[in-house]
């Protein structure tokens, strides 16, 4: 990917190229461009620019070759001399959780391949640009207007807050297992590198990369061109791309240059019935990487080298449930609550196994900061795992949920939005506001942007009178800020006689009532046994 370029560094020269045949696989060098045979979903294989990451000979995993037997020899006479080395690559338009390890066979030597583009040396000192964000209006209350209708606007009883997003000092929520390099237990600071992020019908395939999920067809979704940290008063300057930016570059669980930029580790997962590619590097110990299949024990989230060891592992497993007390059951779907630090080996487990489809957080080994919310749909065989969310005993920003995940193998089926409707209902509880830490993943963030918008029309529609902010956030557990945002994303704001006033628009509304003809599965309060749990001074006292 070439860098980025300004204004004052000029135009840049073009990157250099060889033609096909003028070159060989051993000159081939990390930051190359080239052509590759890729199988797309018809099953026909087809030329792709891809962009080299690193090479590396092939690797044999210990395991894999035992399980081999006496068909490795034979295996390595048959390969192709140029199969001796693999190339990580990612490919040119596709998400990031799409890269993966290629053979040298797969590379289409006789076409065009593009060297690197030199750096450019700019010897210009460029301060921090000036900002000026437009701020929301902070005088009267909002009264809702419907159908783009108008009317008089009356005082509330509050007035409405923009709350500052300010990068969290808090602690990550997921571990780095015994046997990894002490770098990784550093704590890493945000980083400023250049991903190319691409959502909804961009993503290739349709896979999804979620801290919940991704949207389900159907569902309400928000004109994605909408605010960041502050509302803005013009729609037209806001920037989804750079949104998404900002949010997943700064944060207590952001990574460094050099950790978002790890290769993967691991092929594909298996657990129970289900077998999923991994998206992003683990840190699985050494001796499990390169593995064909890496088996989980879908309840206690062990990790086995091959069939016969799950097998012999369940026999003596008898865990068919989240260790943890299940505070929520409502037709086949529970919750469990898992405190960290009396769950260290589970929690460790699902923070490893989260790691392979979350990329920009950072894995710890001390879990006990945080409390873990499992949810797991029923059936004859046990609770199987869906998803989950973390939360930090004590957040010093509110936050109600550090990380979330629904597995790839249950998402598009909206337990997504269960899960973020589960935390909201955790913070009705506590009488709290509540949002998520930053950075969330690309469709988490939609995810999120969907439920806000949901609840906050619905609320609207079903009002009998005038409504403010204060009001909304009350009733949601909605921080003021993400309500600010969500309403200037679906440009809600209209000014209106010298005072703004909100106004659901005929566009807003038919989208409302599109979705709210989708049957979807819902957090029933009542079904909820739970009381916020009370920690002293010294159970708040967290050690390596």
């Amino acid at each position: 990917m070439a860098p980025s370029q300004s204004k004052d560094d000029g135009p840049q020269e073009p990157a250099p190229v060889s033609a096909g045949g003028t070159y060989n696989i051993q000159t081939v060098s990390v930051g190359c461009k080239i052509y590759i045979h890729r199988q797309n979903p018809d099953g026909e294989t087809e030329e792709r620019l891809a962009e080299i990451l690193s090479i590396r000979e092939k690797q044999v995993n210990a395991y894999a070759a035992r399980l081999r037997g006496l068909n490795a020899p034979k295996a390595e006479e048959d390969s192709k001399p140029e199969d001796k080395w693999e190339f990580f690559v990612h490919w040119d338009q596709f998400n990031k959780r799409l890269d993966e390890w290629v053979s040298g066979s797969r590379l289409v030597l006789s076409r065009d391949l593009e060297w690197p583009r030199p750096k450019p040396q700019s010897t210009k000192k460029t301060g921090p640009a000036k900002k000026h964000h437009g701020k929301a209006p902070r005088t009267a209350s909002f009264k809702k207007i419907q159908k783009g209708g108008a009317s008089t606007p009356t005082p509330g009883p509050g007035t409405p807050r923009a709350v500052s997003v300010t990068p969290s000092l808090a602690g990550p929520s997921t571990p780095v297992p015994t046997g990894t390099s002490a770098g990784a237990l550093k704590r890493k600071a945000p980083h400023d590198e250049e991903e190319e992020e691409e959502e909804g019908d961009e993503d290739a395939e349709g896979e999804m990369d979620v801290d919940a999920e991704g949207e389900q067809e159907g569902e309400f979704e928000l004109n994605v061109n909408g605010a960041n940290a502050e509302p803005r008063p013009s729609v037209s300057q806001f920037s989804k791309e750079q949104e998404i930016e900002k949010l997943r570059t700064s944060g207590s669980m952001t990574q460094s240059i050099s950790e978002v930029a790890r290769v993967k580790n691991l092929n594909r997962l298996q657990m129970g019935k289900h077998e999923v590619e991994a998206w992003y590097f683990s840190p699985y110990p050494q001796e499990y990487a390169h593995l064909p299949v890496l088996y989980i024990c879908e309840f206690c989230l062990s990790y086995f080298a091959s069939q016969f060891m799950l097998s012999r592992h369940r026999h003596r497993c008898n865990l068919f449930h989240p260790p943890g007390n299940e505070i929520y059951r409502h037709e086949d779907i529970s919750f469990y609550e898992i405190d960290g630090k009396r769950q260290l080996t589970y929690c460790r487990h699902l923070s490893l196994l989260s790691k392979c489809f979350l990329d920009h957080k950072t894995l710890y080994y001390d879990v006990t900061p945080f409390m873990y919310y499992c949810m797991a749909v029923r059936d004859s065989a046990g609770c199987h795992l869906i998803g989950y969310f973390s939360k930090e005993k004590e957040s010093a920003d509110n936050y109600n949920v550090a990380c979330i995940l629904t597995l790839p193998q249950h998402q598009r089926h909206g337990y997504g939005k269960v899960l973020i409707e589960f935390s909201y209902e955790l913070s009705k509880k506590e009488g709290k506001l509540g949002s998520p830490e930053k950075p969330l993943s690309d469709l988490g963030l939609l995810s999120y942007r969907a439920y806000w918008a949901e609840t906050i029309v619905d609320l609207l529609v079903n009002a009998t009178e005038d409504i403010s902010i204060d009001d909304i956030a009350q009733k949601t557990s909605i921080t003021h800020q993400d309500i600010m945002n969500t309403c200037t994303t679906l440009q809600l704001f209209k000014h209106y006689k010298g005072q703004h006033v909100i106004c659901l628009s005929d566009a807003v509304l038919e989208r409302y009532e599109k979705s709210k003809n989708k049957k979807r599965r819902r957090i029933h309060p009542e079904c909820l046994l739970w009381k916020p749990p009370v920690f002293t001074r010294d159970q708040l006292r967290f050690g390596w």
